[in-house]
């Protein structure tokens, strides 16, 4: 039984969930849309939310204290939760935050697609919501 059990090892080790955790998260902020497996999709979610919410949060209190140093903090935990990834913390400060500016919460929608004709796998579209028409096209 599972009761009480946190969490998804998704049959592998700790180093690797680690690196497809990064993956996924890096190629969700970077093409905003990515294809995987419903296991998968369900485990990097809350991640990819949380450094949504670490940026929105960033940008609020700079705003607040109408000092743009301020963001720089919350700058650097996304930095080190995205593998120091410049390209894609700029995004995510950018373009990302402030479009997720009123929006609480739920910054990500799984829509099912059906098996996989390998091995059956449940696959998922795991993509951002409140996604613009002309960045659709480009996926």
């Amino acid at each position: 039984m599972r009761h009480r059990v946190k969490g998804k090892k998704l049959s592998r080790d700790t180093d690797h969930r680690k690196a497809l955790r990064m993956n996924l998260t890096m190629q969700l902020l970077t093409n905003e849309r990515i294809e995987t497996t419903l296991a998968k999709a369900q485990f990097v979610r809350g991640n990819v939310e949380r450094v949504i919410t670490v940026a929105k949060r960033g940008l609020a209190k700079a705003k607040e204290t109408s000092n743009p140093q301020a963001a720089i903090h919350a700058r650097r935990i996304a930095a080190s939760r995205l593998n120091n990834d410049r390209d894609v913390v700029k995004k995510l400060f950018d373009e990302l935050a402030p479009r997720y500016e009123a929006r609480p919460g739920g910054y990500t929608r799984i829509y099912k697609l059906g098996p996989r004709k390998g091995d059956n796998a449940e696959m998922v579209l795991l993509e951002l919501v409140d996604r613009s028409t002309g960045e659709a096209a480009n996926s």
